[in-house]
């Protein structure tokens, strides 16, 4: 059977782009059991209430993610929201562990993902927006949806 190539897209964090000012991304390999490989082939899993942590040991977990078990598996199921390790490289490592030690900052998962047939995590080291700031992008959005719909009725009557 040939190697899988490409990108697909298992799940998402919508409500970590809309909750937090997004700076710098990371991709992340992730240790994962047979079952749960199983379960995100079949599209299932859950991001928003995950985060990523960095222990004292410079290790990288995802926690609180949502894998649900497999379906058809045996007792060697896994269990739903456990930790999972996260994969990167030593320096990658150390500039996340320097973003998250400035205070308000938090690193989270924006997509899990298989690229080339492994399993990989986006994450975002972020700060919290205030309300404020939601109600301000969301009229942002709006105001630019209106620009864009005036300007293609106009461009549509001209012809």
């Amino acid at each position: 059977m040939p190697r899988e190539t490409g990108r697909k897209l298992v799940a998402q964090n919508k409500k970590a782009r809309h909750d937090y000012q997004l700076g710098d991304t990371y991709e992340a390999g992730l240790v994962l059991t047979g079952t749960e490989v199983k379960t995100l082939r079949l599209g299932r899993a859950t991001l928003t209430e995950a985060y990523v942590s960095v222990d004292d040991h410079g290790e990288v977990w995802l926690i609180n993610a949502h894998i649900p078990e497999y379906e058809f598996g045996t007792w060697r199921n896994h269990s739903a929201r456990r930790t999972r390790k996260l994969l990167l490289n030593k320096r990658e490592i150390a500039k996340l562990s320097r973003a998250l030690s400035d205070s308000g900052r938090t690193a989270v998962p924006l997509s899990l993902y298989f690229k080339d047939g492994y399993a990989k995590v986006e994450i975002a080291v972020a700060t919290g927006k205030k309300d404020w700031d939601k109600r301000h992008d969301l009229a942002e959005r709006d105001a630019k949806r209106e620009a864009e719909r005036a300007l293609a009725s106009r461009n549509r009557y001209r012809r």
